[in-house]
């Protein structure tokens, strides 16, 4: 599973089809009312972040408690006085404080594996900074100042994507990731990976003396889990318009019936997703001259992919519904450990920092996302196949035989939805005990993103594949004219795929119509045709 393919190629700017996309050009940070929407906006768009005034009041006043925790009276407090994990027994001098927090990053930057992709690093260290800007963790001023410099400035930490079990949050990608702050570890700037202590001069920077508890404040988070989940649910959430807008150019194709769309029956089992996903077919259908032509046919029931669809697609939206949920409250969620309360003038031993709710929330973005793309499939067998396509010419060609059509395309969406359905086995009830039983549950929730952003990847390029068949598909019902919904697809399809006539290489057509769901634009344009879809 190679997850630093999947954005590589595209580069993912515009935010046209979500309406609660931020659009600010800067992202002030205080703790408490970071959005999926922002995280986008900096991973992807490059939009800058800078700490608020009260983000900086909050993290002075815990500062403060944890200066006089670690010189006063010395009682054992987890991170700062005594070892970590089994060796939390373990006092430290108190000369060696600082000490400790190097050495903490040191030893935990020991993960493998092909890196996270740029985005997700960038997502994660603004996470990270927002967790700090709380004032929960007791993290200097200077300290998220220097993360969110080397985020504005285009520094990309070297993170490994293998090594997380998810229960003291992302141990082992948090310290790669912090590494260059201390002007150690990797990084990338300008195109080069290059050392952290020569990243940090490129854009001017110094390292960072790291005082009592920082490094554990720095490793201690969900920050690489909700990163794939926001990232993630941004993707899923286009997918699943997609998804919509793709059903109603493949119902056309196959001059289906709209009946199965009306409202009146999905009131009658009143699920959000449903309803939303109902209305969109509608509405691209509105307008159809295909629809009125086989209007009074003798066709009773249309295929599940087909009448079905909205009780898919809509189960998919509900489940992301939950994944949104989760991930919007972790974004603004204290996690690290120990805890630093202000009121109370103490500092708490907690299990925030446990992945198990973003470890349920991902394995349920690959579930929805993958539901949406093996509906998607079958769709796509009845696009070509002359059994079930009444009367589309086999393979959508008009010289079968010597040109082979959309038959292979068929063959890789089917790739995709099988691998997917391997994919999707649960990661989050999964659990091996670590750090000699210390941690003796874990949730697996690094395993569950990696793979919800592999299956991600694959439903985009097989709902590709069903935009480029049925564009074709409802070529060939001509003179008749498809809904100015459906008209929008073909026609948006069309600015990136010419028709396939004779048979040429469609690997790069299925990768950009990918990319044109992925980034979002795709959908902008059906939207600037027929209005904001649900």
């Amino acid at each position: 599973m190679v997850i630093g393919s999947a954005m590589r190629r595209f580069s993912v700017t515009a935010g046209l089809d979500w309406p609660h996309m931020a659009q600010a050009t800067a992202i002030r940070l205080t703790g408490d009312d970071l959005r999926v929407a922002d995280v986008w906006t900096v991973a992807v768009e490059r939009a800058r972040a800078e700490l608020s005034d009260s983000s900086r009041d909050r993290m002075r006043a815990a500062r403060d408690l944890v200066e006089r925790t670690a010189h006063g009276a010395r009682e054992h407090t987890y991170g700062v006085n005594t070892g970590f994990g089994r060796f939390v027994s373990r006092s430290i001098p108190e000369e060696l404080t600082e000490e400790l927090q190097v050495r903490l990053l040191r030893s935990h930057a020991c993960g493998v594996g092909e890196p996270y992709p740029d985005e997700i690093v960038r997502a994660a260290m603004l996470l990270r900074a927002n967790a700090l800007a709380k004032g929960t963790s007791g993290a200097t001023v200077e300290l998220v100042e220097s993360l969110l410099g080397c985020l504005n400035a285009g520094i990309v930490p070297h993170v490994p994507s293998r090594g997380s079990v998810g229960a003291s949050g992302d141990l082992a990608p948090l310290a790669h990731l912090a590494l260059p702050l201390i002007g150690e570890g990797r990084a990338w700037y300008d195109g080069e990976l290059v050392s952290g202590a020569d990243a940090l001069s490129a854009v001017g920077l110094e390292p960072i003396r790291l005082a009592a508890k920082e490094g554990l404040s720095l490793v201690n988070g969900t920050q690489f889990m909700a990163a794939l989940g926001a990232l993630g649910l941004v993707r899923a959430r286009r997918l699943a318009e997609a998804a919509d807008i793709a059903c109603a150019q493949s119902l056309e194709a196959l001059q289906g019936s709209r009946t199965s769309f009306i409202p009146q029956i999905h009131t009658l089992r009143p699920l959000r997703g449903q309803a939303d996903s109902a209305a969109n077919v509608l509405r691209l259908l509105e307008g159809s001259a295909i629809n009125e032509a086989h209007k009074w046919c003798d066709k009773v029931q249309d295929a599940y992919s087909l009448r079905c669809a909205p009780q898919v697609h809509g189960a998919a939206r509900d489940l992301l519904d939950y994944v949104d949920y989760t991930v919007s409250v972790e974004l603004n969620a204290a996690t690290d450990n120990p805890l630093v309360l202000v009121e109370q003038e103490t500092l708490v031993s907690n299990g925030n920092f446990h992945g198990q709710p973003l470890a349920f929330a991902l394995d349920a973005l690959a579930m929805a996302v993958s539901e949406l793309a093996n509906i998607s499939e079958r769709r796509l067998e009845r696009l070509v196949n002359p059994n079930l396509s009444d009367g589309l010419p086999a393979f959508l060609t008009s010289d079968g035989g010597l040109n082979s059509g959309f038959m292979i395309p068929q063959y890789v969406a089917a790739s995709l939805v099988s691998e997917n359905k391997s994919l999707c086995h649960p990661a989050s009830v999964d659990s091996i005990p670590t750090s000699a039983g210390q941690e003796d549950h874990v949730s697996m929730g690094n395993a569950a993103g990696l793979k919800a952003w592999q299956v991600l990847a694959n439903a985009e390029r097989a709902l590709a594949i069903e935009l480029l068949a049925g564009a074709q598909a409802v070529e060939f019902l001509a003179p008749l004219q498809p809904g100015v919904g459906v008209a929008a697809t073909r026609a948006q399809v069309r600015t990136i795929s010419p028709r396939l006539d004779d048979d040429r290489p469609l690997a790069g057509d299925i990768e950009d119509v990918a990319g044109a769901i992925r980034e979002g634009s795709l959908v902008g344009a059906v939207e600037a045709e027929i209005g904001e879809l649900a």
